[in-house]
C-alpha cells in the first residue's frame, strides 16, 4: 500500500507563523496601549492648562 503524498504544512512552519502573528497581535496592541495612554495624558495636561 503507498503512502499519500504530505500536502499539510509541516508543524514547524505553522508553529513560525503562529508565533509570527502572536507578536504581531501583541505589538499592536501594546502599540495602542501606549497611544490611548499618551493620548489621555495629554488631555489631562491640556485641560490643566485650560483651568489654571
Amino acid at each position: 500500500m503507498k503512502r499519500k503524498p504530505r500536502t499539510t504544512v509541516p508543524a514547524t512552519a505553522s508553529r513560525r507563523k503562529r508565533r509570527l502573528r502572536e507578536a504581531a497581535t501583541f505589538s499592536l496592541l501594546r502599540g495602542l496601549a501606549y497611544g490611548l495612554g499618551t493620548g489621555t495624558a495629554g488631555l489631562l495636561l491640556y485641560w490643566l492648562q485650560q483651568s489654571l
